[in-house]
């Protein structure tokens, strides 16, 4: 699955110029870089509360298909700019983390059995 598909399935809001073709293989929530630094894989999608630049640079040093911001937060215009830069893609949702989560994996999930 792309995160141009998963845009359009779960009527996420593209933030930014992303690069929306990225394949997604999995996903990893967390509201904490250190956390995702450690544990996320390259090419999951980071579903997260946090909003500040730094998730740019925690994202491309992780190689993840893409940013999803949960609860409708402002995203921060720096933010949008340096992901851009990078070419990672940052969305929104007025869901909660949890909401979201269960249904990513559901989406993937039966993706994978496809």
């Amino acid at each position: 699955m792309t995160v141009q598909e998963l845009i359009g399935r779960l009527g996420l809001e593209l933030k930014n110029n992303g690069c929306v073709e990225a394949a997604i293989n999995g996903c990893y929530a967390s509201d904490m870089l250190s956390d995702v630094l450690a544990n996320g894989k390259e090419g999951n999608i980071w579903i997260t509360r946090q909003t500040h630049p730094n998730v740019v640079a925690v994202a491309a040093i992780k190689g993840l298909s893409g940013i999803i911001v949960t609860g409708g937060r402002q995203i921060e215009a720096e933010t949008l700019e340096k992901a851009a830069s990078e070419c990672i893609p940052v969305m929104s949702t007025p869901l909660q983390t949890y909401d979201m989560v269960g249904m990513v994996y559901n989406l993937l999930l039966k993706n994978e059995e496809r």
